[in-house]
């Protein structure tokens, strides 16, 4: 029998106890060993739940304990988490989460104790909830090299924009919706500003392209100035907004890494994702693009995942896995990277002031294909004349 323990026991981490307990015989006739949950870190009581003899309130009862072979990290953030998660990695012990943002500020460290210490640090959960993307980036598409990956990587803003389109809720409104639902945080920054799908974006970067990208060193941009006007403008022209994490691999090997608002059309594998789902492009050089689709969050989706880790470990118990990537990614500013934009601004346009372009309405137009750098210069030139609201990339 091996003994796995548990630190945290919100949301993921009762998803977890749940599974492995549930599953218990299935997942052991997979594996054709035996899993079982011995010890549960948490600092509140748990009178009522099944678990509460295995609860304790003292990390050394899972660092010192011997029998504790696999430790699936629940507590989130990066302080506690960091110096939980290293002490155990040093201690020989397996460690999987679903933090992400532990995984993009410091996984090129704690990758290299793991293959110091001859054990393994594995975070599926940590993109994507439930879907798998990590392992197959990793295994299934190994053979290629992988050049550009995108998608929509955050529920929660995937759901307040597509209640804003189909229900023409104002962004307030679906984000207050998001909240009740329980899709949102009472503070939800991390989701509405970029920042959650920027952690997600530097893991699946740094993974890809084998060197870490930090997450200060992806551009990031919310949907905080996504109005009801945005939708109905992009809908009329056959498009629908998402918020988009982006990296691709420049020629000169740096990486180019951002994530933004897009016009997204219904050509693209995206238009479709909507709701509280996820959908991640893959591109390889011999694949071509391959799709993952799913919830990306949620007690069971994520805890899904971090069982399947759980039970890789145990696989992989004797001769770790090898998965690594170094620190220190060249960073690129993207120049050159090529995109057709859509621009707002607070008052109406000349016309004639930018014939090349199409003009959607007096304060509406859209770009051709032009450069990161051509794209900057422009709205140089354009801010000394006009306000400018906003400006969205296109994916057709």
């Amino acid at each position: 029998m091996t003994n796995i323990a548990i630190m945290g026991f919100g949301t993921v981490g009762c998803g977890v106890a749940d599974l492995l307990t549930d599953n218990r015989k299935r997942i052991s006739a997979s594996l054709s060993g035996d899993l079982c949950v011995k010890r549960i870190l948490d600092l509140r009581e748990f009178p009522q739940s099944r678990f509460a003899s295995i609860i304790t309130h003292d990390f050394k009862d899972i660092l010192e304990d011997p029998d504790i072979a696999s430790v699936a990290e629940c507590v989130g953030g990066t302080t506690f988490a960091f110096d939980y998660t290293k002490k155990l990695l040093l201690a020989g012990k397996h460690v999987v989460t679903s933090n992400k943002d532990l995984v993009a500020a410091h996984g090129a460290e704690l990758l290299a104790i793991a293959k110091e210490k001859n054990v393994n640090y594995f975070f599926e959960a940590s993109v994507g909830g439930g879907i798998p993307i990590l392992s197959p980036l990793h295994d299934d598409l190994a053979a290629n090299n992988i050049t550009e990956i995108y998608g929509i990587l955050n529920g929660t803003t995937n759901f307040v924009l597509t209640n804003m389109s189909e229900n023409g809720a104002d962004f307030a409104i679906a984000l207050s919706e998001a909240q009740h639902l329980g899709y949102a945080e009472a503070n939800p920054s991390k989701d509405i500003d970029g920042i959650d799908t920027a952690n997600k974006v530097s893991i699946l970067s740094s993974l890809a392209f084998g060197k870490h990208v930090y997450p200060a060193d992806i551009q990031t941009d919310g949907i905080r100035n996504v109005t009801r006007d945005d939708i109905s403008i992009a809908e009329s022209m056959g498009y629908r907004i998402k918020l988009i994490g982006r990296t691709l691999l420049e020629p000169d090997g740096s990486v180019y890494a951002y994530v933004a608002p897009h016009l997204v059309g219904a050509s693209s594998e995206l238009y479709g994702v909507n709701g509280v789902f996820n959908g991640i492009v893959v591109r390889g050089d011999y694949v071509g693009d391959v799709m993952f689709y799913g919830r990306g969050a949620g007690r069971y989706p994520t805890a899904s995942a971090v069982v399947a880790d759980i039970m890789e470990a145990y696989r992989y118990k004797e001769k770790r896995k090898e998965l690594f990537w170094e620190d220190g990614a060249a960073v690129s500013d993207g120049s050159e990277c090529e995109s057709r934009w859509y621009v707002r601004t607070a008052e109406p346009c000349d016309a004639s002031y930018f014939e090349e372009f199409d003009m959607i309405s007096a304060s509406c137009f859209m770009t051709g294909k032009m450069t990161n750098h051509n794209f900057r210069r422009l709205m140089d030139i354009f801010r000394k004349k006009y306000t400018v609201a906003c400006a969205f990339r296109i994916l057709d």
